[in-house]
C-alpha cells in the first residue's frame, strides 16, 4: 500500500485498532488495480510470451532455451518491481499446465478432468440455486460444446422467476449437457499466420458457430434465442448468427482476412443487398471495419454448426386447377364432413361440450374459436400452406405471419408445427423479412 492510502483502509475491532499494510483484495477496486498494475508492468511480454490473470502469471515459449530467457525477464521485473512469488505455488519446465480451469498443452486447449468429473457427478438440482450452479459451471466451458446454448435451453428456462419446475425436458436437457462436457474436443491454438473460418448457423431454438483453422477447431460460439428473435424470418436469425459471432470472435478477426460459411444463400451477397429493416441496418453497421467473405454451405455439410435438418428438395406443392384453397370453402368443408377423426370429434363435443373449450358446431360443421376445423391429413394443406406463404399473397413470409394468415380462418391439430416445418424448408425464405 502507498504510504497516504494506508489510512483508508483502518478498521477498528475490540482487540483495536488496525490498518492493511498490504493491499488487501476485499477491497471494491483491488482487484482491478491490481490487474493494471501487473499489465503495466509486464506490458512489454504480453501475449508474446506471458499471459497474466491476476496473480496467476503463464510464460510460455517454443523453446527450452529461449523458455529460461524469459524466465529470467519475468523475475527481473517482479524483483525491480518490490513483487514476490510463493514457491509452493510455482512449477517451472511444465509440458503440460493446469491454468484457470484448462489444460494447456502442445497439442492445444482441453477442460480439467477434475472438472468434468465434477460434472458427471453432479446431482439433479433441486432448486434454481442448485441449477444455476450447474449452468454457471458448464456455461464456463461453453467454448468447448457445440450448440451449448440450444441444448441448455430448457434448464435456462427454469431459472426464471417462479418457473423452476424439473420435467423430463429439462432432465433430457441436463443429461444432453452433460454428455459434450465428458467427451469435449481439444480445442487448437489459433495460429495468427493462418486465415480463420467461421461456420455459423441459426436453429428453431438457438444459434452456433465454429471458428476454425485448417479443419481444427478453435472455439464454438452458442446462444438461446428468446421468444422474440425465434419468431424472425430465417434470413435475420442467419444474419444474427453472422453478426454475433464476428463480434465474439473480433480480438481473432480485427485486422485479418477470415471467410464466413453459412447455409443461407441469400446472405452470400449480404453487402450488395438493399438493408430493408431497421434490425438488418444494425447488423450490417456492426459489420464494417472487418475484412471477410461470405461463402454458400449446404446444410447437409455444415455439420460443424449444426446446421438446421432440411427437408428433401425439389418437393413441389401441389395446386388447385381454379383459384385458391381458401376461397373454395365448400371443397374443405365437404372433405371435413367425411373425415372420421373430426365426426368422432364432433360426437365427443355434443355428449360433453364443458371439455372442449373454444369449439362450436354451426351448421352440422365443427369450428374452434370461429375457425374451420380440418382434418391434419388433409390434402388442401400443401395447397394452403403455398398459397400464404409462397406465392406473391404470401411474399415468403416468416412463421408468424404465415401461420396467421392460415389461422384467420382454419385449424387442424399439428398447425403450429406443420407451418413451422414447412416455412424452415424454404428455401426463399431467408430473402424476405417479418
Amino acid at each position: 500500500m502507498k504510504e497516504d492510502s494506508i489510512p483508508k483502509t483502518a478498521f477498528h475491532t475490540h482487540e483495536g485498532h488496525y490498518e492493511y499494510l498490504m493491499m488487501p483484495f476485499g477491497l471494491m477496486n483491488a482487484p482491478a488495480t491490481f490487474q493494471a498494475v501487473m499489465n503495466d508492468i509486464f506490458r512489454p511480454l504480453l501475449r508474446k510470451s506471458v499471459v497474466i490473470f491476476f496473480d496467476d502469471i503463464l510464460v510460455y515459449s517454443p523453446t527450452w532455451e529461449t523458455h529460461l530467457s524469459y524466465l529470467k525477464k519475468v523475475f527481473q521485473i517482479l524483483h525491480s518491481n518490490l513483487l514476490v512469488l510463493n514457491s509452493q505455488k510455482c512449477s517451472f519446465g511444465q509440458s503440460k499446465v493446469e491454468y484457470l480451469g484448462h489444460i494447456i498443452s502442445y497439442h492445444g486447449v482441453s477442460m480439467d478432468p477434475s472438472k468434468i468429473q465434477a460434472v458427471q457427478n453432479w446431482p439433479q438440482p433441486t432448486s434454481i440455486k442448485g441449477l444455476r450452479g450447474f449452468l454457471g459451471l458448464t456455461g464456463y466451458y461453453r467454448k468447448f460444446i457445440r450448440q451449448y446454448g440450444s441444448i441448455a435451453r430448457p434448464l435456462t428456462d427454469l431459472t426464471k422467476k417462479n418457473a423452476f419446475l424439473w420435467s423430463d425436458q429439462a432432465q433430457v436437457s441436463f443429461d444432453q449437457v452433460k454428455q459434450p462436457l465428458i467427451t469435449a474436443p481439444v480445442l487448437t491454438l489459433p495460429d495468427f499466420t493462418q486465415p480463420f473460418v467461421i461456420e455459423c448457423d441459426a436453429s428453431d431454438r438457438g444459434i452456433g458457430a465454429v471458428l476454425m483453422q485448417q479443419h481444427k477447431p478453435i472455439a464454438f460460439f452458442s446462444k438461446g434465442l428468446s421468444d422474440r428473435n425465434l419468431a424472425k424470418s430465417a434470413y435475420d436469425r442467419e444474419m444474427m448468427a453472422l453478426v454475433l459471432a464476428v463480434q465474439h470472435w473480433r480480438q481473432y478477426l480485427l485486422g485479418t482476412q477470415f471467410v464466413v460459411y453459412i447455409d443461407q444463400k441469400s446472405i452470400k451477397f449480404l453487402l450488395q443487398q438493399r438493408v430493408t429493416t431497421p434490425d438488418q441496418q444494425n447488423w450490417v453497421a456492426k459489420l464494417l471495419g472487418y475484412d471477410f467473405e461470405i461463402l454458400y454451405k449446404p446444410g447437409r455439410s455444415n455439420r460443424a454448426a449444426d446446421a438446421l435438418s432440411r427437408q428433401a428438395e425439389g418437393g413441389q406443392c401441389a395446386t388447385l386447377e381454379s383459384g385458391p384453397v381458401w376461397i373454395q370453402g365448400a371443397k374443405l368443408v365437404a372433405e371435413a364432413q367425411a373425415d372420421p377423426g373430426i365426426q368422432q370429434l364432433m360426437q365427443k363435443y355434443s355428449t360433453d361440450p364443458s371439455k372442449y373449450r373454444g369449439y362450436s358446431l354451426k351448421q352440422g360443421v365443427l369450428f374452434f374459436k370461429n375457425r374451420l376445423v380440418i382434418a391434419n391429413n388433409s390434402k388442401y394443406i400443401p395447397t394452403l400452406l403455398h398459397e400464404f406463404h409462397t406465392i406473391a399473397i404470401g411474399g415468403h413470409s416468416g412463421y408468424y405471419r404465415t401461420y396467421h394468415r392460415i389461422a384467420a380462418n382454419l385449424f387442424w391439430p399439428g398447425m403450429t408445427s406443420t407451418v413451422k416445418e414447412f416455412v424452415k424448408a424454404c428455401e426463399l425464405f431467408g430473402r424476405t423479412y417479418l
